[in-house]
């Protein structure tokens, strides 16, 4: 894959297993690397470490914060399988734990038809009629400028301190300089969009992720995706975001359920 976002997820194989890669400047939140490009690279790995072409199901447990500088992914194939493969990875950078990843592998070319859908893409006004989110050094942070998000107009009273007290965040999504979006940058789009609780009546600040679980289901058509994520529950200290993402075809292609710490006051 080639373009920005291809260029800072690759991956360099060692042999037996390993890999080296860059976390580059820019794609970070108050310092942090965001949590979905980081799955995006270990994705990488994974791919070449099973020979697949598609991640299927990824979970990542998120142990460090990820600071710009080399890294190095180990990968090991718990097993393959005709249709799918299994496989782990750990990114570590100066021998520091960072991510830790458990995914299946497989080829998603294949639209095996769809059989129920009891749902329908975020209803979005036209891409120019919505908020194109502009970075800045701190908010919005860097990472706002490595890929292209447009917000629905009803979701980002936030940032003028007029919320809608509802938790949800709703917007367009693509990459920049026209690159085409593959399975691995869904891991991306589903990590890509502000906090859903900036909506609601709790602190402004970003929320750190614990665990993300992405499910692909189809690679997407050229194209911004339509992208949505919600929270119904904010308990414990913990908040969860679900997220869906449908191609122009209006067809589901990734779905994810992430749990994230609740902003300190």
């Amino acid at each position: 894959m080639t373009g920005p976002f291809g260029a800072a997820t690759a991956v360099n194989p060692n042999g037996g297993g390993t890999y080296t890669a860059e976390i580059l400047p820019g794609w970070d939140i108050a310092g942090n690397a965001n949590g979905g490009y980081l799955l995006a690279i270990a994705a990488r790995a994974l791919l070449d470490a099973t020979g697949r072409p598609d991640p299927v199901t990824v979970t990542g447990h998120y142990l460090a914060p990820g600071k710009p500088g080399p890294v190095d992914i180990s990968t090991d194939v718990v097993k393959q399988g005709k249709r799918f493969a299994t496989g782990r990875a750990g990114l570590t950078a100066g021998g520091r734990p960072l991510l830790s990843v458990l995914g299946t592998f497989g080829d998603l070319a294949e639209d095996h038809g769809t059989l129920l859908v009891d749902g329908s893409p975020p209803d979005l006004p036209p891409i120019e009629s919505c908020v194109l989110v502009v970075a800045t050094d701190t908010f919005p942070p860097p990472f706002m400028g490595k890929v292209e998000l447009h917000l629905h107009p009803d979701d980002v009273g936030f940032a003028v301190g007029e919320r809608s007290g509802i938790a949800r965040v709703r917007g367009w999504f693509q990459l920049l300089e026209n690159e085409p979006i593959d399975t691995v940058a869904l891991l991306c789009a589903l990590d890509a969009f502000p906090p859903t609780i900036f909506n609601t009546n709790l602190p402004i600040a970003w929320t750190p992720t614990v665990e993300l679980t992405c499910h692909l289901r189809t690679r997407p058509v050229p194209g911004p995706l339509r992208c949505q994520f919600t929270t119904r529950f904010v308990t414990g200290g913990f908040l969860e975001e679900d997220g869906e993402v449908w191609d122009m075809q209006g067809r589901l292609v990734a779905q994810s359920r992430q749990l994230a710490l609740v902003p300190r006051a």
